[in-house]
């Protein structure tokens, strides 16, 4: 998953930023608006980060996202290559 469909998908993502960095409140999700470089620097505050670690936090998530949408579900009207 991309940071844009991230964005598209906010309101039910933001259940899981919240799970995986629990430091970061509801008014801090609510600020964020679905931005990764305000995600970033907002895990920087809260955890006593370095940018580097966020980024390479915030991408593993993404990441992990794209994963768990992918793994044994297909998009309607989509056919798997063989």
């Amino acid at each position: 998953m991309n940071w844009s469909q991230i964005e598209g998908e906010w309101k039910q993502v933001k259940a899981q930023v919240k799970s995986k960095w629990a430091k970061l409140n509801d008014d801090d999700l609510q600020n964020l608006s679905a931005k990764k470089d305000d995600l970033v620097g907002k895990l920087q505050e809260r955890y006593g980060i370095l940018k580097d670690e966020a980024e390479r936090q915030v991408d593993a998530f993404t990441s992990s996202l794209g994963a768990d949408r992918t793994s044994g579900h297909s998009s309607p009207g989509r056919k798997n290559p063989k």
